[in-house]
């Protein structure tokens, strides 16, 4: 309006021009039919030019002019509520848009918990994956440069647990039933996993420079063999594909010597499909082999992913050694040592991108769950329109689950996702839990 301003008093446009402060504070700007009404709305009202604040009289000008001052121009004229930010206008479209659809179709209690102020705030979270002994640990201590409280170091299976580091006041563990229940802490859907979890789950705080900007879960290192995956008595699987959707990024560490993928792994693997984007594999411990050696290595691990990834598109791959021991240079030789300082200042880069990323990350997310709240309305949508209103329940619900195909390609024909979300429910034993919801409704 300044610029306007200028150019219809006939002034040429320089930028001398715009340097001179006088001819801004002269400057008398065009008046606008209205701009002095609707400024006055939503103000406190006035009295011969001065307003009442706490008792006391502060003057107020409502001239048109005001509003081209320096101590008008970042105030707002409306009344209504200001956004600030991303994260705001996210929580406003989730509580006032998204959420009651979710409770009228019962999404928090079939798919997936209610979201809470803390999923939004939260930093973004970094979780690392592998098998035993294969630096998960120590990689988190090697981005510290010290040791976080309660970690454990050793060539056995020594992280039994979920531990969440973060950022905190002082050094301390907060056990996993204390952590559920805290309103800051973004973890509150992790009590559906049951006490036996819970009890695996802890929380370690202390104060670093890189904790306040990231988050890092440090997981048990995944086992092999039928025996080893029975004696969990939590759902591994499903606590890791719960974290990954929370997480900005997946870290998949290998070992050279453990480059075989056992059944718990793969079935860890799968459970990370739709977060592709966020799987990164790192292979640790890499100058413990010579070149030539790890040239094979390398080989023999992406033929092992990609069994697993079943994707096209070959899987980024750093290679190095990330521990606080200088790198081997006697095994691996001057071209090898500047290789690992290359691949590990690209992976410095991309944990260093990530808080960059988190805002475009959480509208991602958000865009995922309305869709998926959007398939589960339609799904309890036809399937409250097929259940009779008084009589033969019990034997429209055998029909209904006998021909759930038939039944939900009328729904596909309305919404194109639909028929891989039917069959991930088919598989999860979904559809049982909402007819006898319905049945309970009716």
């Amino acid at each position: 309006m300044q610029l306007l301003s200028l150019a219809q008093e006939g002034h040429e446009l320089t930028s001398d021009l715009l340097k001179n402060t006088y001819h801004l504070e002269t400057l008398s700007p065009p008046s606008m039919e209205g701009l002095d009404t609707f400024a006055e709305k939503g103000r406190v009202p006035i009295s011969n030019g001065h307003s009442e604040i706490n008792g006391s009289t502060h003057p107020q000008t409502t001239s048109a002019k005001s509003f081209f001052s320096k101590q008008s121009r970042n105030k707002s004229i409306t009344s209504f509520e200001a956004i600030t930010s991303v994260v705001d206008g996210l929580k406003m479209l989730y509580n006032e848009k998204l959420k009651p659809l979710e409770a009228t179709y019962r999404f928090n209690d079939l798919v997936s918990p209610a979201l809470t102020s803390s999923d939004f705030d939260a930093k973004p979270m970094v979780m690392l994956l592998g098998q035993y002994s294969t630096g998960k640990t120590t990689f988190i201590k090697h981005l510290l440069q010290c040791n976080y409280p309660g970690a454990h170091i050793g060539p056995e299976p020594t992280t039994d647990r979920f531990i969440v580091v973060m950022s905190g006041p002082d050094e301390r563990n907060i056990p996993g039933n204390s952590v559920v229940v805290h309103a800051d802490m973004p973890f509150t859907g992790l009590t559906s996993f049951g006490g036996s979890f819970l009890s695996k789950f802890e929380c370690s705080q202390m104060p670093h420079p890189l904790l306040e900007h990231i988050t890092l879960v440090d997981t048990p290192g995944v086992l092999s063999g039928e025996k080893q995956r029975t004696q969990r008595s939590y759902d591994f699987t499903g606590v890791v594909s719960w974290f990954a959707a929370k997480c900005d990024l997946i870290l998949l560490l290998f070992d050279p010597h453990k480059l075989d993928i056992s059944d718990e792994f793969k079935r860890v693997i799968s459970s990370l499909h739709g977060h592709d984007d966020k799987i990164r594999v790192v292979l640790n411990k890499a100058d413990q082999v010579d070149t030539q050696q790890l040239m094979r290595v390398y080989g023999a691990l992406m033929w092992s992913l990609g069994k697993v990834l079943n994707t096209p598109e070959v899987v980024r791959v750093y290679i190095g050694s990330f521990d606080q021991k200088p790198v081997n240079e006697a095994a691996v030789g001057s071209v090898g040592k500047e290789l690992f300082e290359k691949e590990q200042d690209d992976l410095l880069q991309d944990l260093i991108d990530i808080p960059k990323r988190a805002c475009d990350r959480r509208i991602n997310e958000f865009v995922k769950r309305a869709r998926a709240v959007k398939i589960h309305a339609y799904i309890i949508s036809q399937l409250k329109k097929e259940m009779p209103a008084l009589m033969g329940k019990e034997k429209t619900q055998k029909m209904l689950i006998a021909n759930l195909d038939n039944l939900f390609a009328k729904v596909q024909e309305n919404f194109i996702f639909l028929r891989g979300t039917f069959l991930m429910w088919t598989s999860l034993g979904r559809p049982w839990l909402v007819i006898t919801w319905m049945n309970s409704r009716n």
